[in-house]
């Protein structure tokens, strides 16, 4: 049987809008006028070709793209973003805390996870894709490797490992392509699907397991 990990959905689920404005406005934000990522900066997170793949999408000066997160590449991952030709375009924040987190996702008009499988690592599930689903906001992009498409199942713009071109397309297609309220209903479908990843949900299934078990052994 297969657990997955426990998440406290009313972190993300029960947020007050207008604190969501609020921390938004102290980082220069605005609802749905960023696109997204958060995770560890490293090479496996596929964040260089998020940088390339913003850097070229008909996209970028329409919209912002905010980095969160911190790790081994983080010097080099700025100055990628500095040699893009709108380098003010592109943000980097390395304090988001838990309490912070929600209020970014769910105001991102999309979130992107670019994972590219690696000798030293390969996604097991992606925590923030689930997260990202629960909180709301636009779309995500993101790639088929590792445990992904089982935390996104069809609620995700999948691009191929390695392709910033692919990402700068997604990017185009989220941003340009899609409006407010379809970026909206593309949210509410993917916290339905990730409600299954609430804490209380999981550990249902899994004392169901343990007690169905009892149960055969008893017997």
């Amino acid at each position: 049987k297969v657990s997955y990990p426990a998440i406290d959905a009313s972190a993300y689920t029960d947020l007050d809008p207008l604190e969501t404005d609020r921390r938004l406005a102290e980082r220069g934000l605005e609802r749905d006028g960023y696109v997204m990522f958060l995770s560890r900066l490293s090479r496996a997170k596929g964040v260089d070709d998020l940088i390339n793949g913003f850097a070229v999408s008909a996209a970028r000066t329409r919209t912002k793209l905010v980095i969160c997160g911190n790790g081994p590449e983080a010097m080099d991952l700025r100055a990628l973003a500095r040699s893009t030709p709108d380098p003010d375009q592109i943000l980097f924040f390395d304090d988001v805390d838990d309490a912070e987190k929600p209020h970014l996702l769910a105001g991102s008009s999309a979130y992107v996870l670019a994972s590219k499988p690696r000798p030293e690592f390969v996604e097991t599930f992606g925590i923030a894709l689930a997260e990202k689903m629960l909180a709301g906001g636009g779309p995500i992009i993101t790639c088929d490797t590792g445990g992904i498409p089982e935390a996104v199942g069809p609620h995700a713009r999948i691009v191929p490992p390695g392709h910033p071109n692919a990402i700068a397309n997604a990017i185009a297609e989220v941003i340009l392509g899609l409006s407010g309220g379809e970026r909206m209903r593309w949210g509410q479908s993917a916290r339905a699907f990730a409600m299954q990843f609430d804490r209380a949900n999981v550990f249902d299934r899994l004392f169901a397991h343990v007690e169905a078990h009892a149960a055969d052994v008893a017997a």
